[in-house]
């Protein structure tokens, strides 16, 4: 749409010769704004499952109650037991070895694994199907299949001498714990880093072989940075999943031999639905989730993810 102006010559020439239109912006569409109701399902799903819970796991931290009944009001006595109960602090540093342990194993398999993946490799495709047949199965079934292969009198683990009774030794039951995790939860992050990698641009590989570069340097100065979010992202969610290791040391070990084996979780499992100490289990559960939280807002905060920086800037 144009309008029309008319302007007086300074020469004193005819005024009334056709004026030149002067060319108005198109004006800008009105931009929609997504609707917040669209929050509304993901906000109930949340606040049922997630923050209504943690709320009542909050009250019962500061009631007695025997999981029959109502809950009785004792105000900190729980939280007060907690701080001196020397064996929740043994667990505490076993399920932080666990998680450590974890880390330490899983990251440099399923890193090696995705990029190894994520190549031209022959027959690649059906090898990492293979790798990735754990996945299907559930945590329930992964321990149970585990615990036979090491029972020490009929499983797999009686042909191998003097390491027959792997699961009745702490070291060799805590090794047992961190091994059949592994086999588990490395192709999941496998996963992570094949996806990854596939996405680093070739023009870097192609640019660092005319520079002479080996596959060594290019998988530490170009993979690896390259994978930073990916490793944090996986690194975050291997940490978090440690801290509620379960099902695997319920139907494997059993918290055994002795305590050696107690968790967190199933510390928690042993106040709650054998002593019937609800009230102290929620306490401890309490613990659980502000330590899982501030560990995962450290490792945001300290490692710079936060930032969302892409590593292909300047591509």
């Amino acid at each position: 749409m144009t309008a029309t102006v008319r302007v007086a010559p300074e020469d004193g020439s005819d005024a009334t010769a056709p004026a030149r239109p002067v060319p108005r912006r198109p004006s800008r569409p009105a931009t929609s704004r997504p609707s917040s109701w669209y929050l509304l399902p993901a906000a109930l799903f949340f606040g049922v499952f997630a923050a209504f819970p943690l709320v009542l796991v909050v009250f019962l931290s500061f009631t007695s109650w025997e999981g029959i009944g109502d809950p009785a009001l004792i105000g900190l006595d729980n939280w007060v037991r907690l701080v001196g109960d020397a064996r929740v602090l043994d667990v505490v540093g076993t399920t932080l070895l666990l998680t450590v342990l974890g880390w330490a194993t899983q990251t440099p398999i399923a890193l090696l694994l995705g990029v190894w993946a994520a190549g031209p490799q022959r027959n690649r495709a059906i090898l990492s199907s293979i790798f990735f047949l754990p996945l299907l199965l559930s945590s329930a079934a992964v321990a149970l299949m585990w615990s036979r292969l090491l029972d020490p009198y009929f499983g797999l683990a009686a042909e191998f001498g003097p390491f027959q009774n792997i699961l009745g030794t702490p070291s060799g039951a805590l090794a047992a714990i961190v091994f059949v995790t592994g086999w588990q939860f490395i192709p999941f992050h496998t996963l992570l880093y094949q996806a990854a990698a596939r996405n680093v641009p070739k023009v870097l590989y192609d640019a660092a072989t005319i520079d002479g570069a080996t596959r060594w340097h290019m998988f530490w100065y170009i993979t690896l940075p390259q994978l930073r979010n990916t490793i944090i992202t996986s690194s975050t969610i291997m940490v978090v999943g440690s801290l509620t290791y379960f099902e695997t040391i319920l139907l494997l070990t059993n918290g055994g031999p002795g305590t050696s084996t107690y968790t967190v979780p199933f510390e928690m499992y042993i106040r709650g639905f054998r002593s019937f100490e609800f009230g102290y289990a929620s306490a401890i559960a309490t613990v659980l989730v502000v330590v899982a939280t501030a560990i995962s807002l450290i490792i945001v905060k300290f490692s710079g993810f936060a930032k969302m920086r892409s590593t292909m800037e300047g591509m």
